[in-house]
């Protein structure tokens, strides 16, 4: 890997802290239709989203333990259907509320870091514009720390795309090996993290090779 950098973890949690800020600005715009709509992670709602964010904001690890097993000991269930328990018990204002008492909260669930709560940030937040056709642009430094976060800990689409050469156009940092594919680090963020949104800024002939679900 090269060009790698590192933020600070006060630098990390400002960040977060910042992108709570942002996407409670873009929220307050929304309608109760928007609040409905379907976002780019699959079977949720925008405000199954934001519900998720704000449960991951100040996590527990009673909170955790008892939906895993509700969840019969999947994680990934428990996250999902706990997001949408919230969601559909809680209003769009309440959710809004919370996602804004928990705007500089630095907790973290057990085994992660702020570099993961930053990725969350950043990805649903695409996950919540995108499909509303909502232009939000992602900070260079704290994409291209997210996506350190990610190739660092093989995480994602992480393994598969190392047979890939990746460039971030923003800042330089490249990483793997084979047919070359470059654009900015929001695009490469959100594809390595499995999403098909911001395919139109990448280019290299890996590009028409890249399996995007």
């Amino acid at each position: 890997m090269t060009g790698s950098t590192t933020m600070t973890n006060d630098r990390m949690w400002r960040a977060v802290a910042a992108e709570r800020a942002s996407l409670v600005e873009l929220l307050e715009t929304l309608s109760e239709s928007d609040w409905n709509h379907s976002s780019l992670c699959e079977g949720w709602r925008v405000r199954d989203v934001v519900a998720h964010l704000v449960l991951s904001a100040n996590p527990g690890l009673a909170w955790i333990l008892v939906n895993v097993l509700r969840a019969r000991g999947n994680f990934d269930r428990a996250i999902r259907e706990t997001a949408i328990r919230l969601a559909d018990r809680a209003t769009s204002t309440q959710l809004l509320a919370a996602l804004r008492d928990g705007m500089t909260l630095r907790a973290t669930p057990i085994g992660t870091t702020a570099a993961d709560r930053l990725m969350d940030l950043l990805v649903h937040g695409q996950d919540i514009a995108v499909p509303l056709g909502l232009n939000r642009p992602m900070p260079v430094d704290a994409a291209r720390s997210a996506l350190e976060r990610i190739w660092g800990t093989n995480g994602f689409r992480a393994r598969e795309l190392s047979r890939y050469r990746l460039i971030d156009t923003d800042t330089g940092w490249t990483v793997g090996t084979g047919p070359l594919v470059e654009g900015p680090a929001a695009s490469l963020l959100l594809l390595i993290t499995g999403r098909r949104a911001g395919r139109e800024h990448l280019t290299g002939e890996g590009v028409p090779r890249l399996n995007l679900r």
